[in-house]
């Protein structure tokens, strides 16, 4: 007899064959879905997947599936997909009494299906919600259900239709006093017809509930229609595991020699068409009921033969197969799931890379450019320097010059001139040094220090020359403009000091400003001794010495076109015979504003 339960064994966990069928089927979508990289065909295939195991009850399965459905639904965000699997899967924790997950889902598929329009599923989710929140409540769980199954009804949902039914006769019948659970059983039967597995399910509960109740008839009538039902009468399994069902009630009901012929009539159809579970479930309970009878014999005698039989019963029995199929499916599966996690953990992975990569390049690419911006910053603040050093040496170059003039007023014995001169000297010298602080001076203050010049220059050198200054009225009445600073005067100094002051005769230096379009042409033209000339009057300790007045201007031209990018321009020429004297050009821009 060991010997014999333990061959058993080996179809213990077999599963019938049409229950194997869905399964197949969405594990083909599941493949497809990975084949061809589609994801919602995918989802729609582990959706599928969950939902036939939740009619064979291995939840745990059930709810594997439904979470990889959401999953992908979740990452493509398609709110229907997301409103579907999330209900299926607080319906399959909820029944493994997982409240707070199922709540979590009932919460997250009203929420999809309000955003896609639902409204009916939407109410059913929010009734759901409602009900777990208040467990104990029989009567608000009695009322919500009941509002979910007239919402079934509007939406001619027939599977949610049977669920809900169920759910209602569990209520009903955990109350002694409500006589309406077998009613709810029927309704949950009767909606789930197109799924032969749990319309059987339901319809057992309906005669456990009847048998529970006494009510024999009602459950004897009630299983012999499950027989009827032509999903039944088309598959030998399922037929001879509802005679077996009949022949438990008729074992309640202590009717033994029916259950008996009932019992014999399920083992023969086992037996003959290879149904190696329901076999040994005859077995067991026609042994049970032949020692309770005292008919060890023929306890002995059925032992003998189920185990002569039992081979060729395996070798039959098609659900075993099956059952091994769908197992090494699901292994493919979850290999397939392990190669694409491993996938898309390699995609992760070089996608971080290339965002770290593609991060470093930015950061180093700014970097350099705030490293260029620091260095233009520098090169900029070293051309202000320069610029700066290159005025400030202006103003001693000035003053030297101003005080050989007065140290000459002075051994004249001129003392008067002397004073007027000093006078007149710390006057301009007062507006040299303020116009010396920035790049730029108004052009009208520009042109009050060179008339100041000029005068002091003339009461010099009395008798060398005279002098005139020309601005167009457009310049003149333009209280905006601005222009660099010292840079006519050291031009007007050469004039006088290397050009006019040798003469005969008296000379003229004529300073003119005059606007051509967007910029200001400014002459000074000497009618001196000119460029060759004067070089031959200097004395050799003037040749030793290089004068820095004209250098340092065109030093200062150069670094404010580098600067500001004004182009201003510099041409200094020897007039040519019969003329003498030097002509100087000087173009800057029409300049409105001045840069700090």
């Amino acid at each position: 007899m060991q010997l014999l339960l333990l061959m058993a064994s080996l179809a213990v966990n077999a599963q019938t064959k049409e229950s194997n069928e869905p399964v197949k089927k969405a594990s083909k979508k599941v493949f497809a879905g990975y084949k061809q990289g589609n994801a919602d065909t995918l989802a729609q295939g582990y959706y599928d997947l969950g939902e036939s195991y939740y009619v064979k009850g291995a939840l745990n399965k059930s709810e594997y599936y439904f979470q990889q459905a959401k999953k992908i639904y979740e990452k493509n965000n398609d709110a229907e997909g997301i409103a579907k699997s999330s209900r299926a899967l607080a319906k399959v924790q909820e029944d493994q009494n997982k409240n707070k997950d199922a709540l979590n889902n009932y919460l997250t598929a009203e929420k999809k299906s309000r955003l896609v329009g639902d409204t009916i599923a939407a109410a059913l989710n929010t009734n759901d919600i409602y009900r777990l929140k208040k467990p104990d409540s029989i009567p608000l769980q009695d009322r919500l259900l009941k509002e979910n199954i007239r919402l079934d009804l509007l939406n001619k949902d027939t599977g949610e239709l049977a669920t809900n039914y169920f759910k209602l006769a569990k209520i009903q019948s955990a109350d002694k006093s409500n006589q309406f659970g077998a009613a709810a059983y029927y309704n949950a039967y009767k909606y789930s017809k197109k799924n032969p597995v749990q319309a059987l399910q339901y319809n057992q509960q309906l005669t456990n509930t009847l048998v529970q109740q006494g009510n024999f008839k009602d459950a004897i009538a009630t299983k012999k229609m499950a027989l009827q039902e032509p999903f039944v009468q088309n598959s030998s399994e399922l037929k001879a595991s509802q005679i077996t069902s009949l022949a438990d009630i008729y074992i309640s009901k202590k009717e033994d020699s029916t259950a008996i012929r009932l019992l014999h009539e399920s083992y023969d159809l086992s037996i003959k068409n290879g149904h190696t579970l329901e076999a040994k479930k005859c077995v067991e309970r026609l042994d049970s009921l032949f020692q309770l009878t005292g008919k060890k014999e023929r306890s002995l005698k059925l032992y003998k033969d189920f185990l002569l039989q039992l081979p060729s019963v395996i070798d039959k029995d098609s659900s075993l197969v099956d059952n091994k199929i769908i197992e090494e499916t699901e292994g493919k599966i979850k290999k397939l799931e392990t190669e694409k996690a491993l996938k898309d953990d390699l995609i992760r992975r070089k996608n971080i890379f290339n965002y770290w990569l593609i991060g470093s390049i930015l950061l180093l690419l700014l970097l350099i450019i705030f490293i260029l911006y620091i260095l233009k910053k520098l090169q900029v603040k070293n051309k202000k320097i320069a610029l700066q050093s290159l005025r400030r040496e202006m103003n001693p170059h000035f003053i030297f010059n101003s005080l050989n003039s007065i140290n000459q007023f002075i051994a004249n014995n001129n003392e008067l001139e002397a004073n007027q001169y000093l006078t007149r000297f710390s006057t301009l010298m007062r507006r040299v040094m303020e116009n010396s602080k920035e790049d730029l001076v108004l052009f009208s203050k520009e042109l009050e220090l060179l008339q100041h010049y000029l005068e002091l220059e003339k009461s010099r050198f009395p008798d060398k020359f005279s002098f005139t200054i020309d601005v167009d009225d457009e310049l003149y009445a333009d209280e905006t403009l601005f222009i660099p600073g010292m840079l006519i005067q050291p031009h007007i100094e050469n004039a006088v000091w290397h050009g006019l002051r040798y003469m005969d005769s008296k000379g003229t230096l004529q300073l003119s400003f005059i606007r051509q379009q967007e910029k200001m042409l400014i002459v000074i033209e000497d009618n001196g001794i000119g460029i060759a000339e004067s070089r031959k009057h200097k004395t050799v300790n003037q040749k030793k010495h290089n004068g820095r007045g004209i250098t340092n201007t065109m030093e200062r031209i150069k670094i404010l076109n580098e600067l500001y990018h004004y182009h201003i321009t510099c041409v200094v020429e020897d007039k040519v015979a019969p003329e003498h004297g030097v002509k100087v050009h000087l173009t800057v821009p029409i300049i409105k504003t001045n840069p700090v």
